[in-house]
Protein backbone atom coordinates (compact mmCIF):
# COMPACT_ATOMS: atom_id res chain seq x y z
CA UNK A 1 0.00 0.00 0.00
CA UNK A 2 1.64 3.37 -1.00
CA UNK A 3 1.92 5.55 2.68
CA UNK A 4 0.56 9.26 3.03
CA UNK A 5 4.04 10.50 3.64
CA UNK A 6 5.41 10.09 0.06
CA UNK A 7 2.71 12.17 -1.22
CA UNK A 8 3.79 16.18 -1.09
CA UNK A 9 1.73 18.53 1.54
CA UNK A 10 1.50 22.38 1.56
CA UNK A 11 0.22 24.01 5.10
CA UNK A 12 0.30 26.82 4.71
CA UNK A 13 -2.94 28.11 4.39
CA UNK A 14 -5.89 29.07 6.85
CA UNK A 15 -9.10 27.92 5.45
CA UNK A 16 -12.09 28.34 6.99
CA UNK A 17 -15.75 26.40 5.83
CA UNK A 18 -19.13 27.81 7.19
CA UNK A 19 -21.96 25.12 6.76
CA UNK A 20 -24.87 27.60 7.84
CA UNK A 21 -27.21 25.63 10.18
CA UNK A 22 -30.38 23.78 8.88
CA UNK A 23 -30.58 27.05 5.91
CA UNK A 24 -33.47 26.30 4.66
CA UNK A 25 -35.32 25.96 8.34
CA UNK A 26 -33.42 28.67 9.65
CA UNK A 27 -34.66 30.84 7.21
CA UNK A 28 -38.35 30.03 7.06
CA UNK A 29 -37.99 30.65 11.55
CA UNK A 30 -36.20 33.67 11.05
CA UNK A 31 -39.43 34.65 9.45
CA UNK A 32 -41.90 32.93 11.46
CA UNK A 33 -40.10 32.81 14.90
CA UNK A 34 -42.79 30.51 16.58
CA UNK A 35 -41.73 27.37 14.44
CA UNK A 36 -38.16 27.33 16.25
CA UNK A 37 -39.52 25.29 18.62
CA UNK A 38 -41.32 22.68 16.63
CA UNK A 39 -40.32 20.59 13.97
CA UNK A 40 -40.11 21.36 10.67
CA UNK A 41 -39.47 20.58 7.65
CA UNK A 42 -38.92 21.72 4.09
CA UNK A 43 -40.67 20.15 1.61
CA UNK A 44 -39.55 19.98 -2.92
CA UNK A 45 -41.79 17.70 -4.92
CA UNK A 46 -42.39 15.16 -2.74
CA UNK A 47 -39.06 15.10 -0.64
CA UNK A 48 -38.10 16.46 2.28
CA UNK A 49 -34.73 18.57 1.21
CA UNK A 50 -34.24 19.63 4.62
CA UNK A 51 -35.62 20.19 7.98
CA UNK A 52 -34.43 21.75 11.51
CA UNK A 53 -32.37 19.78 14.49
CA UNK A 54 -35.83 19.18 15.86
CA UNK A 55 -37.24 17.75 13.69
CA UNK A 56 -33.92 15.32 12.97
CA UNK A 57 -34.53 14.60 17.02
CA UNK A 58 -37.61 13.19 15.98
CA UNK A 59 -36.70 10.74 13.23
CA UNK A 60 -36.80 13.05 10.17
CA UNK A 61 -33.81 13.30 7.48
CA UNK A 62 -33.17 14.84 4.77
CA UNK A 63 -33.95 13.45 0.96
CA UNK A 64 -37.30 11.28 2.99
CA UNK A 65 -39.85 10.63 1.07
CA UNK A 66 -43.00 12.77 2.60
CA UNK A 67 -45.22 9.93 2.79
CA UNK A 68 -42.48 8.35 4.91
CA UNK A 69 -41.98 12.05 6.85
CA UNK A 70 -45.05 11.84 8.00
CA UNK A 71 -45.54 8.79 9.33
CA UNK A 72 -42.27 9.12 11.66
CA UNK A 73 -43.44 12.50 12.77
CA UNK A 74 -46.91 13.14 12.31
CA UNK A 75 -46.86 16.55 14.11
CA UNK A 76 -43.99 17.93 11.75
CA UNK A 77 -45.05 21.40 9.98
CA UNK A 78 -43.76 20.74 6.39
CA UNK A 79 -43.34 24.17 4.28
CA UNK A 80 -43.04 24.22 0.54
CA UNK A 81 -39.76 25.69 -0.48
CA UNK A 82 -40.58 25.28 -4.39
CA UNK A 83 -40.09 29.10 -4.44
CA UNK A 84 -36.08 29.70 -4.08
CA UNK A 85 -35.88 33.43 -4.26
CA UNK A 86 -36.15 33.80 -0.10
CA UNK A 87 -33.14 31.62 0.17
CA UNK A 88 -31.84 32.79 -2.79
CA UNK A 89 -31.91 36.10 -0.93
CA UNK A 90 -30.38 35.14 2.43
CA UNK A 91 -27.69 33.03 1.03
CA UNK A 92 -26.75 36.21 -0.81
CA UNK A 93 -26.49 38.31 2.16
CA UNK A 94 -25.05 36.08 4.77
CA UNK A 95 -22.07 35.44 1.62
CA UNK A 96 -21.36 39.19 1.03
CA UNK A 97 -21.14 39.57 5.16
CA UNK A 98 -18.82 36.87 5.04
CA UNK A 99 -16.68 38.06 1.69
CA UNK A 100 -16.56 41.39 3.20
CA UNK A 101 -15.13 40.60 6.94
CA UNK A 102 -12.13 39.18 5.34
CA UNK A 103 -8.99 40.62 2.94
CA UNK A 104 -8.11 38.25 0.31
CA UNK A 105 -11.24 38.33 -1.20
CA UNK A 106 -11.23 34.48 -1.76
CA UNK A 107 -14.73 33.55 -0.57
CA UNK A 108 -16.06 30.66 -2.36
CA UNK A 109 -20.01 30.01 -2.44
CA UNK A 110 -21.19 25.84 -2.54
CA UNK A 111 -25.02 25.91 -3.01
CA UNK A 112 -26.73 28.28 -0.39
CA UNK A 113 -25.62 26.95 2.65
CA UNK A 114 -21.51 26.42 2.16
CA UNK A 115 -18.74 29.07 1.85
CA UNK A 116 -15.10 28.75 1.84
CA UNK A 117 -13.08 31.64 3.33
CA UNK A 118 -9.15 31.95 2.54
CA UNK A 119 -7.51 34.40 6.07
CA UNK A 120 -4.20 33.30 5.02
CA UNK A 121 -3.50 36.55 4.82
CA UNK A 122 -4.88 37.93 7.94
CA UNK A 123 -3.46 34.96 10.07
CA UNK A 124 -0.06 35.88 8.44
CA UNK A 125 -0.45 39.50 9.33
CA UNK A 126 -1.53 39.11 13.23
CA UNK A 127 1.55 36.54 13.34
CA UNK A 128 3.36 39.18 12.96
CA UNK A 129 1.81 41.02 15.79
CA UNK A 130 2.29 38.89 18.36
CA UNK A 131 4.09 38.93 21.56
CA UNK A 132 5.09 35.69 22.15
CA UNK A 133 6.05 36.08 25.53
CA UNK A 134 2.40 36.81 26.47
CA UNK A 135 0.14 34.98 24.17
CA UNK A 136 -2.89 34.53 26.80
CA UNK A 137 -3.01 38.76 26.14
CA UNK A 138 -3.10 39.01 22.05
CA UNK A 139 -5.29 41.27 20.24
CA UNK A 140 -6.71 40.75 16.53
CA UNK A 141 -6.23 43.08 14.15
CA UNK A 142 -9.33 43.16 11.33
CA UNK A 143 -8.17 46.22 9.77
CA UNK A 144 -4.72 47.50 8.13
CA UNK A 145 -5.97 51.23 7.94
CA UNK A 146 -7.13 51.13 11.84
CA UNK A 147 -5.74 49.23 14.52
CA UNK A 148 -8.22 49.43 16.80
CA UNK A 149 -10.63 47.32 15.36
CA UNK A 150 -10.44 44.03 15.66
CA UNK A 151 -11.00 42.24 19.35
CA UNK A 152 -8.98 40.30 22.16
CA UNK A 153 -8.34 36.55 22.64
CA UNK A 154 -5.75 33.85 23.92
CA UNK A 155 -3.48 32.75 20.99
CA UNK A 156 -2.19 29.97 23.60
CA UNK A 157 -5.00 28.09 22.98
CA UNK A 158 -7.47 26.67 20.09
CA UNK A 159 -10.68 27.92 20.74
CA UNK A 160 -13.50 25.68 20.71
CA UNK A 161 -12.82 21.78 19.93
CA UNK A 162 -10.06 20.12 18.22
CA UNK A 163 -8.94 16.88 16.26
CA UNK A 164 -7.37 14.66 17.53
CA UNK A 165 -9.18 16.14 20.92
CA UNK A 166 -6.68 15.61 22.89
CA UNK A 167 -3.86 18.10 21.12
CA UNK A 168 -2.61 20.00 24.53
CA UNK A 169 0.65 18.08 24.31
CA UNK A 170 2.41 19.58 22.42
CA UNK A 171 6.21 18.36 23.37
CA UNK A 172 6.63 15.57 20.53
CA UNK A 173 5.96 18.26 17.78
CA UNK A 174 8.73 19.58 15.25
CA UNK A 175 9.43 23.44 15.02
CA UNK A 176 7.29 23.44 12.13
CA UNK A 177 4.44 21.89 13.43
CA UNK A 178 4.28 24.31 16.24
CA UNK A 179 4.52 26.95 14.18
CA UNK A 180 1.58 25.58 12.39
CA UNK A 181 -0.27 24.92 14.97
CA UNK A 182 0.14 28.75 16.66
CA UNK A 183 -1.09 29.74 12.80
CA UNK A 184 -4.35 27.37 13.38
CA UNK A 185 -4.98 28.90 16.51
CA UNK A 186 -5.17 32.23 15.28
CA UNK A 187 -7.30 30.87 12.54
CA UNK A 188 -9.73 28.96 15.39
CA UNK A 189 -10.33 32.60 17.32
CA UNK A 190 -10.92 34.39 13.92
CA UNK A 191 -13.71 31.79 12.99
CA UNK A 192 -15.17 32.58 16.70
CA UNK A 193 -15.66 35.95 15.74
CA UNK A 194 -17.11 35.22 12.41
CA UNK A 195 -19.32 32.99 14.14
CA UNK A 196 -20.45 34.94 16.91
CA UNK A 197 -21.04 38.13 14.29
CA UNK A 198 -22.60 36.32 12.03
CA UNK A 199 -25.19 34.92 14.46
CA UNK A 200 -25.85 38.33 16.60
CA UNK A 201 -26.32 40.81 13.39
CA UNK A 202 -28.08 38.54 10.96
CA UNK A 203 -29.90 35.88 13.04
CA UNK A 204 -28.25 32.64 11.82
CA UNK A 205 -26.07 30.08 13.12
CA UNK A 206 -22.99 28.16 11.55
CA UNK A 207 -21.15 25.19 12.04
CA UNK A 208 -17.16 25.72 11.15
CA UNK A 209 -14.16 24.01 9.90
CA UNK A 210 -10.43 25.13 10.55
CA UNK A 211 -7.89 23.36 8.44
CA UNK A 212 -5.44 24.47 6.10
CA UNK A 213 -7.29 22.98 2.39
CA UNK A 214 -10.80 23.30 1.75
CA UNK A 215 -11.24 19.58 1.96
CA UNK A 216 -10.44 19.15 5.56
CA UNK A 217 -12.09 22.41 6.56
CA UNK A 218 -14.99 21.04 5.42
CA UNK A 219 -15.15 17.41 6.61
CA UNK A 220 -13.88 18.47 10.30
CA UNK A 221 -16.72 20.94 10.58
CA UNK A 222 -19.50 18.15 10.60
CA UNK A 223 -17.46 16.67 13.84
CA UNK A 224 -19.64 19.06 16.63
CA UNK A 225 -23.03 20.23 14.66
CA UNK A 226 -24.67 22.15 15.60
CA UNK A 227 -23.38 25.97 16.63
CA UNK A 228 -20.03 24.96 16.97
CA UNK A 229 -16.86 24.77 15.40
CA UNK A 230 -13.60 22.57 15.13
CA UNK A 231 -9.69 23.01 13.98
CA UNK A 232 -7.83 19.51 12.95
CA UNK A 233 -4.27 20.40 14.45
CA UNK A 234 -1.00 18.94 13.55
CA UNK A 235 0.63 16.37 13.46
CA UNK A 236 -0.46 16.18 9.86
CA UNK A 237 2.70 14.32 9.26
CA UNK A 238 3.50 10.71 10.97
CA UNK A 239 5.78 11.46 14.06
CA UNK A 240 7.60 8.41 15.52
CA UNK A 241 4.96 5.76 16.22
CA UNK A 242 2.31 7.61 16.02
CA UNK A 243 -0.10 8.37 12.87
CA UNK A 244 -1.04 11.47 11.47
CA UNK A 245 -4.30 13.38 12.80
CA UNK A 246 -5.59 13.54 9.09
CA UNK A 247 -4.59 9.90 8.37
CA UNK A 248 -6.86 9.48 11.56
CA UNK A 249 -9.39 11.83 10.34
CA UNK A 250 -9.97 10.56 6.92
CA UNK A 251 -9.84 6.76 7.70
CA UNK A 252 -13.02 6.76 9.60
CA UNK A 253 -15.09 8.65 6.39
CA UNK A 254 -17.30 6.72 3.52
CA UNK A 255 -15.85 7.43 0.70
CA UNK A 256 -18.85 8.50 -0.76
CA UNK A 257 -18.16 11.72 2.05
CA UNK A 258 -15.17 12.86 0.56
CA UNK A 259 -15.53 16.30 -0.97
CA UNK A 260 -14.70 15.70 -4.42
CA UNK A 261 -15.61 12.04 -5.40
CA UNK A 262 -18.72 12.31 -6.34
CA UNK A 263 -21.70 9.08 -6.24
CA UNK A 264 -20.75 7.69 -9.46
CA UNK A 265 -16.93 7.87 -8.37
CA UNK A 266 -17.59 6.57 -4.94
CA UNK A 267 -20.42 3.93 -6.75
CA UNK A 268 -17.30 2.34 -8.64
CA UNK A 269 -14.60 2.23 -6.10
CA UNK A 270 -17.30 0.70 -3.87
CA UNK A 271 -17.67 -1.63 -6.40
CA UNK A 272 -14.35 -2.62 -6.80
CA UNK A 273 -13.52 -3.05 -2.84
CA UNK A 274 -16.59 -4.94 -2.10
CA UNK A 275 -16.74 -7.08 -5.68
CA UNK A 276 -20.04 -6.16 -6.38
CA UNK A 277 -22.45 -3.82 -6.76
CA UNK A 278 -23.43 -2.42 -3.37
CA UNK A 279 -27.10 -2.03 -2.35
CA UNK A 280 -28.82 1.08 -2.14
CA UNK A 281 -31.45 2.21 1.06
CA UNK A 282 -34.49 2.51 0.49
CA UNK A 283 -36.57 5.45 1.04
CA UNK A 284 -33.81 7.80 -0.06
CA UNK A 285 -34.42 9.10 -3.34
CA UNK A 286 -30.94 9.81 -4.88
CA UNK A 287 -29.06 6.85 -3.63
CA UNK A 288 -27.67 6.38 -0.17
CA UNK A 289 -26.07 3.17 0.27
CA UNK A 290 -26.46 0.49 3.42
CA UNK A 291 -22.91 -0.49 3.21
CA UNK A 292 -20.52 1.35 3.88
CA UNK A 293 -17.13 1.81 2.40
CA UNK A 294 -14.26 3.77 4.08
CA UNK A 295 -11.23 5.89 3.74
CA UNK A 296 -9.33 2.98 5.18
CA UNK A 297 -11.05 0.12 3.38
CA UNK A 298 -10.11 1.82 -0.01
CA UNK A 299 -6.38 2.26 0.89
CA UNK A 300 -5.71 -1.11 2.28
CA UNK A 301 -7.00 -2.71 -0.20
CA UNK A 302 -4.71 -5.04 -2.40
CA UNK A 303 -3.03 -3.16 -4.58
CA UNK A 304 -4.32 0.52 -4.14
CA UNK A 305 -2.82 3.00 -5.58
CA UNK A 306 -3.03 5.61 -8.25
CA UNK A 307 -2.54 3.23 -10.98
CA UNK A 308 -5.47 1.39 -10.01
CA UNK A 309 -7.55 4.05 -8.86
CA UNK A 310 -6.79 5.20 -12.42
CA UNK A 311 -7.58 1.91 -13.74
CA UNK A 312 -10.97 1.66 -12.21
CA UNK A 313 -12.16 5.20 -12.64
CA UNK A 314 -10.73 5.98 -16.17
CA UNK A 315 -12.11 5.97 -19.70
CA UNK A 316 -13.69 7.66 -21.92
CA UNK A 317 -15.25 10.82 -20.47
CA UNK A 318 -12.76 11.10 -17.30
CA UNK A 319 -10.25 13.87 -16.83
CA UNK A 320 -6.37 11.96 -17.27
CA UNK A 321 -4.88 11.67 -14.41
CA UNK A 322 -8.18 11.02 -11.91
CA UNK A 323 -6.52 7.79 -10.14
CA UNK A 324 -3.79 10.28 -9.02
CA UNK A 325 -6.54 12.86 -8.25
CA UNK A 326 -8.60 10.71 -6.03
CA UNK A 327 -5.35 9.26 -4.10
CA UNK A 328 -4.82 12.62 -3.25
CA UNK A 329 -7.73 13.06 -1.69
CA UNK A 330 -8.45 10.03 0.02
CA UNK A 331 -4.69 11.32 1.93
CA UNK A 332 -6.35 14.50 2.98
CA UNK A 333 -4.43 16.75 0.10
CA UNK A 334 -6.21 19.33 -1.46
CA UNK A 335 -4.44 22.18 -3.73
CA UNK A 336 -7.53 23.52 -4.97
CA UNK A 337 -7.67 27.14 -4.27
CA UNK A 338 -10.40 29.44 -2.53
CA UNK A 339 -12.46 30.95 -5.53
CA UNK A 340 -12.76 34.45 -5.57
CA UNK A 341 -15.98 35.90 -5.56
CA UNK A 342 -17.51 36.81 -8.93
CA UNK A 343 -19.46 39.66 -10.47
CA UNK A 344 -21.43 36.85 -12.32
CA UNK A 345 -22.46 33.14 -11.33
CA UNK A 346 -20.60 30.94 -14.52
CA UNK A 347 -24.09 29.32 -15.13
CA UNK A 348 -27.81 29.84 -14.39
CA UNK A 349 -29.64 26.20 -14.52
CA UNK A 350 -33.41 25.51 -13.52
CA UNK A 351 -34.31 21.53 -13.40
CA UNK A 352 -36.90 19.22 -11.84
CA UNK A 353 -36.44 15.34 -11.41
CA UNK A 354 -40.02 13.50 -11.45
CA UNK A 355 -41.59 11.03 -9.00
CA UNK A 356 -44.12 10.47 -11.58
CA UNK A 357 -42.41 10.12 -14.95
CA UNK A 358 -43.35 12.38 -17.83
CA UNK A 359 -44.78 10.39 -21.24
CA UNK A 360 -46.62 12.63 -23.12
CA UNK A 361 -45.81 15.46 -25.20
CA UNK A 362 -48.38 17.97 -23.45
CA UNK A 363 -46.61 17.12 -19.93
CA UNK A 364 -43.35 17.77 -21.58
CA UNK A 365 -44.03 20.90 -22.95
CA UNK A 366 -45.79 22.10 -19.90
CA UNK A 367 -42.77 21.45 -17.74
CA UNK A 368 -40.49 22.98 -20.42
CA UNK A 369 -42.42 26.34 -19.97
CA UNK A 370 -42.28 26.41 -16.13
CA UNK A 371 -38.88 25.74 -16.40
CA UNK A 372 -37.82 28.07 -18.72
CA UNK A 373 -39.98 30.85 -17.18
CA UNK A 374 -37.87 30.37 -14.20
CA UNK A 375 -34.50 30.48 -16.10
CA UNK A 376 -35.78 33.66 -17.06
CA UNK A 377 -36.73 35.19 -13.83
CA UNK A 378 -33.24 34.01 -12.56
CA UNK A 379 -31.54 35.37 -15.53
CA UNK A 380 -33.15 38.79 -14.54
CA UNK A 381 -32.22 38.15 -10.80
CA UNK A 382 -28.79 37.45 -11.12
CA UNK A 383 -27.71 39.23 -14.00
CA UNK A 384 -29.52 43.27 -13.59
CA UNK A 385 -27.96 45.83 -11.95
CA UNK A 386 -29.09 49.26 -11.71
CA UNK A 387 -27.69 51.44 -14.38
CA UNK A 388 -25.25 53.90 -13.14
CA UNK A 389 -26.66 56.78 -15.03
CA UNK A 390 -30.21 56.36 -14.12
CA UNK A 391 -31.23 54.24 -10.51
CA UNK A 392 -35.32 53.31 -12.54
CA UNK A 393 -33.62 51.78 -15.54
CA UNK A 394 -31.52 48.18 -15.40
CA UNK A 395 -29.06 46.74 -17.34
CA UNK A 396 -27.16 43.58 -18.16
CA UNK A 397 -24.16 42.38 -15.96
CA UNK A 398 -23.68 39.53 -18.38
CA UNK A 399 -25.31 37.81 -21.26
CA UNK A 400 -25.36 34.52 -21.62
CA UNK A 401 -24.52 32.80 -25.02
CA UNK A 402 -25.61 29.18 -24.86
CA UNK A 403 -29.18 27.58 -23.50
CA UNK A 404 -28.52 24.18 -22.73
CA UNK A 405 -31.32 21.75 -22.56
CA UNK A 406 -30.52 18.41 -20.41
CA UNK A 407 -32.78 15.43 -19.69
CA UNK A 408 -32.43 12.08 -17.59
CA UNK A 409 -34.35 9.15 -19.59
CA UNK A 410 -35.95 6.25 -17.00
CA UNK A 411 -34.51 2.70 -18.72
CA UNK A 412 -36.72 0.19 -19.64
CA UNK A 413 -37.29 -2.78 -17.19
CA UNK A 414 -35.16 -5.69 -17.10
CA UNK A 415 -36.32 -9.60 -17.57
CA UNK A 416 -37.18 -9.47 -14.13
CA UNK A 417 -39.54 -6.23 -14.20
CA UNK A 418 -37.01 -4.04 -12.54
CA UNK A 419 -35.66 -1.00 -13.78
CA UNK A 420 -32.06 0.01 -13.41
CA UNK A 421 -31.05 2.86 -11.47
CA UNK A 422 -29.06 5.65 -13.47
CA UNK A 423 -28.36 9.46 -13.41
CA UNK A 424 -27.66 9.16 -16.58
CA UNK A 425 -28.38 12.48 -18.67
CA UNK A 426 -28.24 13.76 -22.43
CA UNK A 427 -27.96 17.40 -23.48
CA UNK A 428 -28.10 19.62 -26.40
CA UNK A 429 -27.25 22.82 -26.60
CA UNK A 430 -27.66 26.03 -29.16
CA UNK A 431 -27.27 29.81 -29.18
CA UNK A 432 -29.01 31.26 -26.32
CA UNK A 433 -32.02 33.25 -28.15
CA UNK A 434 -31.34 37.42 -27.75
CA UNK A 435 -35.17 38.10 -27.28
CA UNK A 436 -35.05 36.41 -23.61
CA UNK A 437 -33.04 39.69 -22.46
CA UNK A 438 -36.04 42.39 -23.55
CA UNK A 439 -37.03 43.77 -20.46
CA UNK A 440 -40.06 45.15 -21.53
CA UNK A 441 -42.28 41.54 -22.49
CA UNK A 442 -43.71 39.62 -19.38
CA UNK A 443 -41.41 36.46 -18.13
CA UNK A 444 -44.51 34.55 -19.35
CA UNK A 445 -44.50 35.76 -22.80
CA UNK A 446 -40.98 35.41 -23.09
CA UNK A 447 -40.86 31.80 -21.78
CA UNK A 448 -43.43 30.82 -24.42
CA UNK A 449 -41.20 32.14 -27.21
CA UNK A 450 -38.16 30.25 -25.72
CA UNK A 451 -39.98 26.84 -25.62
CA UNK A 452 -41.77 27.42 -28.61
CA UNK A 453 -38.75 28.58 -30.75
CA UNK A 454 -35.79 26.74 -29.00
CA UNK A 455 -36.55 24.43 -25.94
CA UNK A 456 -39.20 22.28 -28.60
CA UNK A 457 -36.86 21.54 -31.19
CA UNK A 458 -33.93 20.95 -29.05
CA UNK A 459 -36.20 18.40 -27.14
CA UNK A 460 -36.94 16.80 -30.48
CA UNK A 461 -33.36 16.54 -31.39
CA UNK A 462 -32.56 14.73 -27.98
CA UNK A 463 -35.56 12.63 -28.48
CA UNK A 464 -36.17 11.44 -31.81
CA UNK A 465 -39.44 8.80 -31.09
CA UNK A 466 -42.19 11.10 -31.03
CA UNK A 467 -44.00 9.91 -27.80
CA UNK A 468 -43.94 7.13 -25.12
CA UNK A 469 -40.84 8.88 -23.15
CA UNK A 470 -40.20 8.14 -19.72
CA UNK A 471 -38.25 10.85 -18.02
CA UNK A 472 -37.43 11.11 -14.61
CA UNK A 473 -35.73 14.63 -15.27
CA UNK A 474 -35.54 17.98 -17.29
CA UNK A 475 -32.70 20.77 -16.89
CA UNK A 476 -32.76 24.05 -18.77
CA UNK A 477 -29.24 25.91 -18.19
CA UNK A 478 -28.06 29.56 -19.63
CA UNK A 479 -24.41 29.05 -19.94
CA UNK A 480 -20.97 30.21 -21.67
CA UNK A 481 -21.66 33.95 -19.66
CA UNK A 482 -20.16 36.99 -21.77
CA UNK A 483 -19.74 39.43 -19.57
CA UNK A 484 -20.79 43.35 -19.89
CA UNK A 485 -18.47 46.00 -19.71
CA UNK A 486 -18.23 47.72 -16.22
CA UNK A 487 -16.17 49.98 -14.23
CA UNK A 488 -15.49 47.64 -11.29
CA UNK A 489 -11.65 45.46 -10.65
CA UNK A 490 -13.78 42.71 -10.98
CA UNK A 491 -15.46 43.49 -14.14
CA UNK A 492 -13.64 41.22 -17.32
CA UNK A 493 -14.53 44.60 -18.90
CA UNK A 494 -14.14 48.42 -18.92
CA UNK A 495 -17.14 50.57 -19.42
CA UNK A 496 -15.20 52.88 -22.33
CA UNK A 497 -18.52 54.88 -22.48
CA UNK A 498 -18.86 55.21 -18.91
CA UNK A 499 -15.39 56.66 -18.73
CA UNK A 500 -15.61 59.33 -21.39
CA UNK A 501 -19.01 60.23 -19.40
CA UNK A 502 -17.13 60.75 -16.22
CA UNK A 503 -13.89 62.11 -17.39
CA UNK A 504 -14.75 65.98 -16.50
CA UNK A 505 -15.21 64.90 -13.29
CA UNK A 506 -12.20 63.24 -12.62
CA UNK A 507 -10.18 65.61 -14.64
CA UNK A 508 -11.85 68.85 -13.49
CA UNK A 509 -8.89 68.88 -10.53
CA UNK A 510 -6.19 68.79 -13.21
CA UNK A 511 -7.21 71.64 -15.56
CA UNK A 512 -6.11 74.95 -15.06
CA UNK A 513 -8.76 77.89 -16.06
CA UNK A 514 -7.47 80.78 -17.51
CA UNK A 515 -9.37 83.73 -18.35
CA UNK A 516 -9.22 85.29 -21.79
CA UNK A 517 -10.39 88.59 -20.92
CA UNK A 518 -7.57 89.69 -19.18
CA UNK A 519 -4.74 86.93 -21.14
CA UNK A 520 -4.09 87.45 -24.69
CA UNK A 521 -2.99 84.89 -26.67
CA UNK A 522 0.98 85.73 -26.69
CA UNK A 523 1.03 85.92 -22.81
CA UNK A 524 -0.65 82.32 -23.17
CA UNK A 525 1.56 81.02 -25.99
CA UNK A 526 4.78 82.65 -23.13
CA UNK A 527 3.59 80.69 -20.33
CA UNK A 528 3.31 77.16 -23.24
CA UNK A 529 6.62 77.73 -24.19
CA UNK A 530 8.10 78.72 -20.58
CA UNK A 531 6.70 75.14 -19.14
CA UNK A 532 8.00 73.12 -21.85
CA UNK A 533 11.31 74.52 -21.85
CA UNK A 534 14.31 72.96 -19.86
CA UNK A 535 16.67 74.92 -17.88
CA UNK A 536 19.31 76.37 -19.74
CA UNK A 537 17.86 74.68 -23.40
CA UNK A 538 17.15 77.20 -25.88
CA UNK A 539 13.45 78.03 -27.25
CA UNK A 540 12.88 76.44 -30.34
CA UNK A 541 9.49 77.92 -31.35
CA UNK A 542 7.95 80.94 -32.30
CA UNK A 543 4.75 81.99 -30.68
CA UNK A 544 3.79 82.69 -34.83
CA UNK A 545 4.91 78.66 -35.37
CA UNK A 546 2.49 77.67 -32.65
CA UNK A 547 -0.28 80.17 -33.57
CA UNK A 548 0.03 78.76 -37.14
CA UNK A 549 -0.01 75.12 -35.30
CA UNK A 550 -3.17 75.91 -33.57
CA UNK A 551 -5.02 77.68 -36.37
CA UNK A 552 -4.05 74.70 -38.87
CA UNK A 553 -6.65 71.75 -39.29
CA UNK A 554 -3.33 70.02 -41.07
CA UNK A 555 -0.29 70.45 -39.08
CA UNK A 556 2.77 68.90 -40.52
CA UNK A 557 3.15 65.94 -38.32
CA UNK A 558 -0.03 64.73 -39.63
CA UNK A 559 -0.22 64.63 -43.67
CA UNK A 560 -3.68 64.04 -44.97
CA UNK A 561 -4.25 61.75 -48.24
CA UNK A 562 -7.66 61.32 -49.76
CA UNK A 563 -9.03 58.47 -50.15
CA UNK A 564 -9.90 57.11 -53.68
CA UNK A 565 -13.25 55.32 -53.32
CA UNK A 566 -15.18 58.19 -51.08
CA UNK A 567 -12.64 61.16 -51.38
CA UNK A 568 -12.70 61.59 -47.38
CA UNK A 569 -9.48 62.83 -46.17
CA UNK A 570 -7.65 61.19 -42.97
CA UNK A 571 -3.96 60.43 -41.62
CA UNK A 572 -2.01 58.63 -43.72
CA UNK A 573 -1.64 55.51 -40.82
CA UNK A 574 -5.47 55.14 -41.27
CA UNK A 575 -5.78 54.91 -45.26
CA UNK A 576 -5.21 51.21 -45.36
CA UNK A 577 -7.68 50.54 -42.77
CA UNK A 578 -10.17 52.95 -44.62
CA UNK A 579 -9.58 50.97 -47.92
CA UNK A 580 -10.19 47.56 -46.42
CA UNK A 581 -13.31 48.68 -45.44
CA UNK A 582 -14.44 49.71 -48.53
CA UNK A 583 -13.55 46.22 -50.21
CA UNK A 584 -14.87 44.29 -47.38
CA UNK A 585 -18.55 46.51 -47.70
CA UNK A 586 -18.18 45.08 -51.54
Amino acid sequence: MQRARSLQRDDNSIIIHFDYDCFYASVVENENPALKSVPLAIQQKQIVVTCNYEARRRGLRKLQLITEAKKVCPEAVIVLGEDLTRFRDASKQLYNFLRDSIWSGRAERLGFDEVWLDCTDMVNYNIGLLNRHDLAHSFFCMSKDDPTIGFEYNASTVFGPTYPTDSSNTTQLSETDRELRLRLVLGSHLARHLRHELESRMGYTSTVGIATNKLLSKLVGNLNKPKNQTTIVPPYEPVASSESSVAQFIDSHDIGKIPGIGFKLAHKIRGHVLGRDPAFSEGLVYGGTKESVTVFDVRSHPGMGPDLLEEILGGSGSPKGIGGKIWELIHGIDDMEVGKAKRVPSQISQEDSYMKYLHTFDEVKKQLHLLGERLIRRMQMDLLEADDEDDHRRRWMAHPRTLRLSTRPRPPPGPDGVRARTFHRISRSEPMPNFVFNLNEPTTILADKLVETALVPMFRALHIEKTGWNLSLINVAATNMAEAAADTKDSAGRDIAGMFRRQDDVLKDFRVAIEHDHVDDHMLIDAVLTSNRSPGAAVSESRDDILDGWESEDSDSQPLERCEFCQSSMPAFALSAHRRFHELSN
